[in-house]
């Protein structure tokens, strides 16, 4: 008789037990799909992307592999920095390429031609990158990265060149 009776209160338990469960998890999903719907709200309004990177513009349009062509700029530059809090000189080493969309009506204007502008975006990734101290550069490459993008976009007022990628880099 008294293991009837506890394999009753144990089955009763489990069912009072399985109840609360489904309750608590009804409630926490639906405050869960609340909470992530006001996220989205938020970030829509602020016109964020969600899973985007920093320094990353959320309106880029994805360029599919067949359409890129990719300009590696020959030379390995040597660039004076800014001085940093050790007051030390340093330098960047920096090998660059530049990943060009054949689809964009400016790489039929300079695509074909642009070893012959190389002197002018090397002059543009200089100025860009010797405003920058070692200790800044070493923190935040992607904007960098970014800021030589639109200088040279605006240098060709084209965006057929919509990433610029670091080959090798190294400071001094």
């Amino acid at each position: 008789m008294k293991k009837n009776l506890l394999s009753i209160l144990i089955l009763a338990l489990l069912i009072v037990n399985i109840i609360l469960t489904s309750i608590m998890m009804f409630s926490v999903v639906g405050s869960a799909n609340k909470t992530a719907a006001l996220v989205s709200d938020i970030a829509g309004i602020l016109q964020l992307e969600v899973g985007s990177l920093p320094g990353e513009s959320a309106d880029v349009e994805s360029v599919p592999i067949s359409d890129i062509e990719v300009y590696d700029i020959e030379d390995q530059m040597t660039i004076p920095l800014q001085k940093g809090a050790d007051g030390e000189d340093h330098f960047a080493l920096v090998s660059v390429s530049l990943s060009m969309n054949i689809k964009d009506e400016g790489y039929k204007s300079y695509g074909a031609t642009l070893s012959t502008k190389e002197s002018l975006i090397k002059s543009a990734i200089i100025e860009v990158i010797g405003t920058y101290t070692i200790e800044e550069l070493q923190a935040d490459q992607s904007g960098l990265r970014q800021e030589i993008l639109d200088r040279i976009q605006t240098m060709f007022d084209s965006k057929f060149i919509f990433e610029v990628s670091f080959r090798d880099i190294m400071f001094q």
